[in-house]
């Protein structure tokens, strides 16, 4: 069985609240694109873990996708041993959710290959024990996202007239790092509101928390923004707290912007 996990993006991202349990709550509106990893389930003898493309940091067997699997397992103990292969494609540490997309992706091949008919709810909540914002990817549309990213509200929001231009610097933006440079406050604005509004709107007033520390840090961050409005970009962003940019640009015209050799860039048409 193979599949094809995707990424995500971030269209606005507020910081609202420390909790007592030490996380915060945001609001943000994740909106899926087709820039995917390739992920391989096979039965097999033993449980095992390989990986190509991108490097994967870390112990395989912290890999979420070993983690998804010894999740079911522990109500489904009729699960067999199965070789895990992942082709990575999505930057890590970009802000594009490739991780929790392998382990949402993995959770949903695992129950259609054993046949568990976990229903779409079963899957989320399985999926909200591995990472925040892996109950996005079950069932993968735009939503608007509260809580941790775990509360997803669907929107109908279509960018299907728009081509997404996706740059990652290579730069590895620290998550606990960002989160400690954020204030958390009431946004100024109705998020779920605005985002339905034309995107020719959102420039000015659809904003990410994070950007002003990260860009602060990183400053190509922000060059690499600005380069996508000095080129035609209706709207442009940096993805949760980094550190990939996304530019969104009218449909088939995306310009051809000379970036530095060592950038990974993606063109979603």
């Amino acid at each position: 069985m193979i599949v094809f996990p995707n990424c995500k993006i971030n269209l606005g991202l507020h910081i609202t609240r420390r909790r007592d349990d030490g996380f915060h709550d945001l609001e943000t509106v994740f909106y899926p694109l087709p820039v995917t990893d390739a992920l391989e389930v096979i039965s097999a003898p033993a449980l095992t873990f390989n990986s190509s493309g991108i490097a994967v940091p870390g112990d395989a067997a912290d890999n979420l996708c070993i983690r998804a699997f010894r999740l079911l397992q522990q109500d489904y103990p009729q699960l067999q041993p199965v070789a895990i292969h992942l082709h990575k494609h999505i930057p890590i540490g970009a802000g594009l959710g490739g991780g929790s997309s392998d382990a949402a992706f993995m959770l949903k091949a695992l129950s259609s290959k054993f046949q568990l008919h976990l229903s779409e709810a079963a899957l989320m909540d399985y999926a909200a024990q591995l990472g925040s914002d892996c109950p996005f990817f079950i069932p993968n549309r735009p939503c608007y996202a509260t809580g941790r990213g775990e509360i997803l509200t669907p929107l109908s929001l279509d960018l299907s007239s728009c081509s997404f231009l996706l740059v990652h610097p290579g730069i590895h933006v620290n998550t606990g790092w960002a989160f400690r440079q954020i204030t958390p406050q009431t946004p100024a604005y109705a998020l779920q509101e605005k985002i339905m509004e034309p995107v020719d709107t959102w420039k000015d007033v659809i904003s990410n928390d994070f950007e002003q520390p990260v860009f602060r840090e990183y400053p190509v961050l922000a060059a690499i923004k600005a380069a996508m409005y000095e080129n035609g970009a209706i709207y442009a962003a940096m993805s949760g707290s980094g550190s990939a940019v996304v530019g969104i640009f009218p449909k088939n015209k995306i310009a051809d912007i000379r970036w530095d050799a060592s950038y990974l860039v993606y063109k979603v048409s």
